[in-house]
């Protein structure tokens, strides 16, 4: 398994910025390799990408969501990864983004792009891309206020 840790510091409150995450199929407006994000219901999620030059697919479970705190997820089906979002309060109209992830790269394409980075660099820009959607529009677009417990 290889591991992304990557944080962003965003100019909005931290609940427009945890709303907004929960917006999962919006994903492709700010995550560059991903085509597609289908909520299954509350805890599921269908994903649809283009990773090393080929479309992937895979399942993924949200195990836990704690309103303006965290996100956690691993995938249940296709390409495995797993990870966690959280969000920092860092005053008012400041927040602090981090993002955690573990996932297998299987090609050999896909070991090649993360030997060199690749999957660093495209979870960096997803998250500046975020930050610039949310600032730009000044508010998130929906919110789901539920709570999973960890299991």
């Amino acid at each position: 398994m290889s591991n992304v840790q990557e944080s962003i510091e965003l100019d909005v409150p931290v609940r427009a910025a945890y709303n907004q995450w929960t917006q999962f199929e919006d994903f492709p407006k700010f995550m560059a390799t991903v085509q597609e994000v289908k909520q299954v219901d509350d805890t599921h999620l269908h994903w649809k990408a283009l990773v090393a030059g080929k479309v992937k697919e895979w399942d993924a479970e949200i195990t836990e969501q704690v309103p303006d705190k965290r996100i956690a997820w691993r995938s249940t089906g296709g390409a495995k990864n797993a990870g966690v979002v959280t969000f920092h309060k860092i005053g008012d109209n400041r927040t602090r983004v981090m993002l955690q992830m573990d996932y297998e790269p299987e090609t050999f394409a896909e070991k090649a792009g993360d030997a060199v980075g690749g999957v660093k660099l495209t979870a960096k820009g997803n998250l500046m891309r975020f930050r610039q959607l949310l600032e730009q529009r000044g508010t998130e677009t929906g919110g789901w206020r539920g709570e999973v417990p960890v299991h």
